[in-house]
């Protein structure tokens, strides 16, 4: 009797020993025929929803090992929803892992520097993923967060963002209007002296205007020079920028001489003193410090010469003299900007 019980024993502990290994095998392995899938995993999903839609995808066999091994680790309540990129060579261990970590597939977003608030909106609207929460610059969520300035342009700093299906608009401009406070308050800290702001704000107007006027690096210290002794001198800006910005999206490409006697335009640079009430795009980083360490000088003029560099000149004489050579003689490959 006790030999018969013995051997049983000795079966079960073998059988035990070999099921423990297949268990084993099968949780650190991927299985022969699985594929590379995306699956993505509802919110308040329950742990046989999610093993169910694992296995549909062809990701996982067995699907109720793979919850029993869940339950015996008490993991069940910690996987995480979104959406999920599974390679073919993810084994069953590999999978929870990825569930638990949250370890969602990534998607990216560029906001241009130089782009208005309203081209923002766009790119944003135009992901396919994304969730659209923000109505227009009006939104009172955009709003309040730029508060107490009444405007938000110009508060969300050109970068590549990241975002994860589920994410809105709105996640994405909370990155980069906190990115864009870290770059001007580490910006505003390093300026030089004697600078006609009275604030981070207005360093951020100036900015904007310095990122409109030029896309050549090596010139944005020296067009912001241009700008700060200007406005030292009480001299109008007279920038384009401002202007075409204040014309809103009516403007068809054309400035014309009514456009820079329009005094009902705030933003009217030509007619209106001082910096304009708000930034008039997105700014980088390299603007930013252009704008709070402007390149010392003479110059109080600059015109366009057509290949996306500028003329600096210190007198209006020269400056009209630079007008005339570059712009009222225009050659047939003129531009303004590269």
């Amino acid at each position: 009797m006790m030999r018969w019980l013995l051997g049983g024993l000795l079966v079960a502990i073998v059988v035990a020993a070999m099921t423990a290994q297949t268990l084993n095998k099968w949780w650190h392995n991927p299985h022969a025929a699985q594929v590379e899938a995306t699956v993505i995993v509802a919110p308040g999903s329950s742990l046989r929803a999610v093993s169910a839609e694992l296995v549909a995808a062809n990701v996982l066999t067995h699907g109720d090992w793979w919850q029993w091994a869940v339950r015996l680790q008490q993991l069940d309540h910690r996987i995480k929803s979104g959406e999920y990129q599974f390679l073919a060579t993810d084994s069953p261990a590999r999978i929870l892992e990825v569930l638990l970590d949250g370890q969602v597939v990534q998607y990216s977003v560029t906001l241009p520097e130089g782009i208005t608030l309203t081209m923002a909106l766009t790119i944003l609207q135009q992901q396919p993923v994304l969730q659209r929460e923000i109505s227009g610059l009006d939104d009172p969520r955009l709003l309040q967060l730029v508060a107490p300035h009444r405007s938000a342009e110009g508060q969300f700093f050109p970068d590549t963002y990241n975002y994860a299906r589920g994410d809105s608009d709105w996640d994405v401009l909370l990155q980069a209007h906190s990115r864009l406070q870290r770059e001007l308050a580490a910006a505003w800290e390093s300026r030089m002296p004697e600078l006609p702001y009275d604030n981070s704000y207005e360093a951020l107007i100036m900015a904007s205007i310095v990122e409109k006027e030029t896309a050549v690096a090596a010139e944005r210290p020296t067009i912001a020079g241009v700008f700060v002794r200007r406005l030292q001198q009480r001299m109008r800006l007279q920038t384009d920028p401002t202007v075409i910005y204040g014309l809103g999206p009516g403007f068809d490409g054309n400035l014309t001489r009514r456009h820079l006697k329009d005094a009902g335009n705030l933003y009217n640079s030509y007619r209106h003193r001082g910096l304009p009430p708000g930034p008039i795009a997105l700014v980088g980083r390299e603007a930013l410090q252009a704008a709070v360490n402007p390149e010392p000088g003479e110059a109080l003029y600059f015109v366009a010469r057509g290949d996306g560099s500028h003329v600096f000149s210190a007198t209006l004489a020269d400056h009209e003299a630079a007008v005339r050579a570059y712009q009222l003689q225009r050659r047939k490959d003129y531009r303004s900007t590269p």
